[in-house]
């Protein structure tokens, strides 16, 4: 099969389903651009902040994509690339990205304010609590999981002092978080024109890339990276979101853009052929090692198909910056969309070099420096390049979780009297995020990595769920809500009690408990919320 007729098709697809089917969505949910959004209500300029709607898609888009949408197709290629590509497709457009533009949507119209919250006002306390815990422990293990990503991808090894992508890729990253202080600052705080400071940082950023790969001073081991990611992400969730956060993510959307550029101009010189089989069957592997294609294909693919993070990021820090409610298809539905074109691409990666070594960060820049040579650019370059890009997408996720892990951790210690407990203060909710995500450290992301798939794909469902039930009390038409969300809890429920059973034999004690809480956690929920719906029904046709 030639891979360029996939990459096609799928873009166009892409395209036509954001032209039709969001503007469909937007009729029906009420897009208002006349209304005023929370950055503009609450604005604070340290959470709340009007962005521009470029800067903020940059920013979203950074956010959300993280190693997921390259490391999950990957991953699930062992299946065939077939049902990877139709889930990508098809999740993307229908699951995905329903969810992401909904999640933002509906959190703009409560203040700014999270999942959870939606969940208390149309669901319940009760309902709030539990979803705030569920989503706190996905946290931790997305923070933990792309630490250990981050990490493994700067790793130097002096035993192969001719090998130089990651300490490369780790000083020039380094440089990245000084440049973005700099934006940042002059933009919000100097008024600097964002044209020009785009240009200039733009040019910068580039510098930074040079630099890195001709002086690659951070050669260190991944333990120490790991020191460095806590340290890093600690302080980036404490910091002004204008001042790091936002201006960073801003400007590694830049090098994701041209990253994904590179890789399909490569694709239509090359015309690659994909060289796995399209299906394997529906079982792969044998015993205690066997996989099923039902159903953890859906869970491995992870965000490059749907993702509950982005619920998470769309209601935790993206909804708190939107200038307009109109930017939110923009921001939430195309972003996905985008998102699910880097699946793509990384599924044509790993079919292409088949058979290559390595971590998925690896793989995926073997593949894409390959098709990137065919216009020049050496493919030393391009690992680099690649590696770096994929560890932008990594770190981006990674400050922006242990964010919105110190914001569920507040809420869930909130007190009716306003009063503020210790477990509040921003410092010690970072600290407790932080502390439990090392405590996974020591599994390794391919431990951690279908957890996290589990629990961010039943993340997914649950906030499917709360905006089912907000549409619902809304009276609007929720259907296109609820089917992904019955869709979502089918497949995530099986894979927990696989994961717990497996975790379990497997001798991987604080995994398997982690994963049999999710599930007990999820159940509460879902009855919780049937369980308000019936109380509330007699009330709804006694008033009618």
């Amino acid at each position: 099969m030639n891979s360029l007729v996939l990459l096609l098709v799928g873009i166009v697809l892409f395209f036509i389903a954001y032209v039709t089917y969001g503007s469909f969505l937007a009729k029906h949910w009420g897009i208002d651009p006349t209304r005023k959004t929370p950055s503009h209500t609450l604005r604070d300029d340290v959470d709340y902040c009007p962005a521009n709607a470029e800067v903020l898609l940059g920013h979203h888009f950074s956010s959300i994509a993280g190693a997921g949408p390259i490391s999950g197709p990957i991953q699930a290629a062992v299946f065939g690339w077939l049902p990877v590509y139709l889930w990508i497709v098809v999740g993307s457009i229908f699951i995905g990205g329903v969810h992401d533009w909904g999640s933002l949507f509906a959190s703009v119209r409560h203040e700014g304010k999270s999942i959870g919250e939606i969940i208390r006002v149309n669901v319940g306390e009760r309902g709030k609590k539990l979803f705030n815990i569920f989503a706190w422990l996905a946290l931790v293990l997305v923070v933990a999981a792309f630490t250990d990503i981050c990490a493994g991808t700067f790793a130097y090894d002096p035993a192969k002092p001719e090998l130089l992508s990651g300490a490369r890729a780790g000083t020039a990253s380094i440089l990245f978080i000084f440049l973005a202080m700099g934006f940042g600052y002059f933009v919000y705080r100097k008024g600097t024109k964002l044209s020009i400071s785009t240009v200039v940082g733009v040019v910068l950023l580039f510098v930074c890339v040079w630099i890195g790969y001709q002086f690659p001073v951070l050669k260190l081991s991944k333990l120490a990276w790991q020191a460095i990611m806590i340290i890093y992400i600690f302080c980036a969730s404490v910091m002004p979101v204008w001042f790091l956060l936002q201006p960073r993510d801003y400007l590694c959307s830049f090098l994701l853009y041209a990253m994904l550029a590179g890789a399909v101009i490569g694709i239509l010189i090359v015309r690659p052929t994909m060289m796995l089989p399209a299906s394997v069957g529906f079982t792969v592997g044998e015993g205690a090692k066997a996989q099923y294609l039902f159903p953890m294909l859906f869970v491995i693919v992870a965000c490059g198909a749907v993702s509950g993070f982005h619920s998470l990021v769309g209601s935790g820090t993206t909804s708190k910056q939107v200038s307009n409610e109109k930017d939110t298809k923009l921001i939430g539905y195309g972003a996905m969309l985008i998102e699910g074109v880097v699946a793509i691409v990384a599924l044509i990666s790993v079919s292409y070099v088949a058979g290559a070594q390595g971590t998925p960060a690896q793989i995926f820049a073997a593949g894409v420096a390959e098709f990137m040579s065919s216009f020049g650019l050496p493919i030393a370059v391009g690992k680099v390049f690649v590696i770096l890009a994929f560890s932008a997408f990594a770190l981006t996720s990674l400050d922006t979780a242990t964010r919105l892990g110190r914001y569920i951790f507040q809420e869930m210690f909130e007190t009716k009297e306003g009063s503020q407990s210790v477990l509040q203060n921003k410092y010690v909710a970072t600290l407790a995020t932080v502390a439990a995500s090392v405590a996974l450290l020591a599994y390794g992301y391919t431990n951690i990595w279908p957890i996290f798939g589990a629990s961010n794909q039943l993340l997914a469902g649950l906030s499917l769920l709360a905006l089912s039930a907000w549409l619902a009390k809304s009276g609007k038409k929720n259907w296109m809500t609820v089917v992904p969300m019955i869709f979502m809890f089918t497949v995530t429920l099986t894979a927990l009690v696989l994961l717990t059973k497996s975790f379990f034999l497997g001798g991987k004690t604080l995994l398997g408990v982690m994963a049999a809480a999710l599930f007990v956690l999820a159940i509460i929920l879902i009855i919780t919320t049937v369980n308000t719906f019936k109380k509330d029904a007699p009330n709804k046709n006694a008033s009618a």
